[in-house]
């Protein structure tokens, strides 16, 4: 294990949190909101110094790197950015419980949305930013955006696809370009564009500048915390639909945005996991509509709320513009399955990602074919390239992983004795990044009420969906830290 490697990363994790932590400083001297600023200042200090002091112990460090140190260095990363980045809410008392602010932030880091608050409003301005911004920051990824600003050099060619492939989500990872500190900063343009689009059409509504850029940040990194009690249903239908558009658009793979750029709209046209993704949205919204009509006052209002709620949950956001609690079973239902299935891989949407369910159905396809002509040798394709049997095998090693973490964190959440839906539902909206789930964790509530173990457990199944499950199992491994 590279020691040294890990510690010089961690490093710069800690300095760019303490970079980004400036805004929300600002945002609380400005406000004149005494104890949010001392416990931002008493923060960035702590950070910093930190940060420094493993810069300078870590400052002779071996380059080379290999795919375990990568998936370590992320892991520990976010662990590290998750305890330094809860200091404020903990320091300045707005959220008195350890636990709670690390549940809290963790939800944001992680894009998950799931709160502990029973209410946002009382909260001061510069804490609601930080909040609202980690979802920012954590939508496309701390370290790509490391990967994206660090100086490119020979040494840095081998490890720095292990960062991008550990922490960016989905079944394989690819380059944009041939340098993987361009593919990060590509990334990061069209992320900073689309964000930038998002403010503006929220504008042009009517919301606030503050409000805009906070909704924004939860949009874009489909997060979803908000910045009112009532999520987003207090705002206008124009800018419901403005988030459910942008929802939309973060769910999709960034690549796709690219091709776009280099006007092959063909490519895009044809990709199988893009053709998926609309029609799980279009499908649903379809079946919701008709199981939900008469519940709302026109059709229009109807198509609206469930256009909306299949938006939120397919993206793994968690917005609400309605209480969907209250709908029939079969809608209900719908809602559970897009929190499995989830976004496009490549976004900054969670779940399993369409493009994994894509290729456990091709591979499920081909078993059975092979039961049935055993001596015809068939490969797995995708958008026309055979998929690699290393994919594959990694795809199956996700679900088996996926579903085990799922069986065992639903066992101990249900030690607090809540309903089967709530444990359930809390588990699969943590795991899979969503936020609300339903009954006691629906859109209305919150997971106050869990005790710590429970939260403990939500906070690493929040961590490892966010993670793709490998970075953080890997840290649980005895043989990880095993000397050679």
């Amino acid at each position: 294990m590279n020691y040294k490697m890990m510690g010089r990363f961690v490093s710069m994790i800690l300095m760019i949190e303490v970079v980004f932590m400036i805004p929300a400083l600002l945002i609380s001297l400005f406000c004149r909101e005494k104890n949010a600023a001392m416990a931002f200042a008493i923060t960035i200090v702590g950070t910093a110094i930190v940060a420094i002091f493993l810069h300078y112990v870590c400052r002779t460090k071996k380059m080379h790197m290999f795919a375990k140190d990568g998936l370590v260095c992320v892991g520990m990363g976010w662990i590290v950015l998750s305890i330094f980045g809860c200091l404020p809410f903990y320091i300045s008392k707005e959220i008195p419980s350890f636990i709670d602010a690390l549940f809290e932030i963790v939800s944001g880091f992680t894009t998950t949305g799931a709160s502990i608050l029973p209410e946002v409003e009382s909260l001061s301005k510069g804490i609601l930013y930080w909040r609202s911004f980690s979802h920012w920051l954590g939508g496309m990824g701390v370290l790509v955006f490391l990967l994206a600003i660090a100086p490119a050099d020979g040494e840095r060619n081998s490890f720095t696809l292990h960062l991008l492939r550990a922490e960016s989500p989905g079944p394989e990872v690819g380059k944009l370009v041939p340098k993987i500190k361009k593919t990060a900063a590509i990334l990061y343009r069209l992320y900073i564009v689309i964000t930038v689009l998002n403010i503006i059409f929220l504008l042009i509504g009517g919301m606030s500048l503050f409000d805009s850029v906070c909704t924004a940040f939860g949009t874009a990194g489909t997060g979803g915390f908000g910045v009112r009690n009532d999520s987003i249903a207090g705002y206008s239908p124009y800018l419901q639909n403005v988030c459910t558009v942008f929802m939309l658009l973060f769910g999709v793979n960034f690549s796709c945005y690219y091709l776009l750029l280099l006007k092959e709209f063909k490519s895009v046209f044809k990709d199988e996991e893009l053709r998926l993704y609309l029609a799980v949205v279009f499908g649903s919204v379809a079946l919701i509509v008709w199981n939900i009509y008469g519940m709302y006052g026109s059709i229009g209002e109807t198509v609206r709320h469930a256009f909306f709620q299949v938006a939120s949950i397919v993206t793994t956001t968690g917005f609400a513009t309605t209480d969907f609690d209250m709908w029939p079973a079969f809608s209900k239902g719908i809602l559970l399955c897009l929190m499995v299935i989830g976004a496009c891989a490549g976004s900054t949407g969670g779940g399993m990602k369409c493009g994994r369910f894509l290729l456990l159905m091709k591979s499920l396809r081909r078993n059975i074919h092979q039961v049935i002509h055993p001596k015809r040798i068939q490969k797995v394709r995708s958008n026309g390239n055979v998929v690699s049997e290393v994919t594959l095998a990694n795809t199956n090693a996700y679900l088996a992983a996926y579903v085990i973490i799922v069986i065992l964190s639903f066992l101990v959440v249900s030690l607090d004795n809540f309903s089967v839906t709530t444990n359930i539902s809390a588990v699969l909206a943590c795991f899979n990044n969503i936020g609300p789930g339903l009954d006691a964790v629906g859109p209305t509530c919150n997971y106050s009420a869990f005790g710590i173990a429970q939260k403990s457990v939500l906070i690493l199944d929040m961590l490892a969906g966010r993670l793709e499950i490998f970075p953080i199992l890997i840290l649980f491994s005895r043989s990880t830290w095993k000397s050679k």
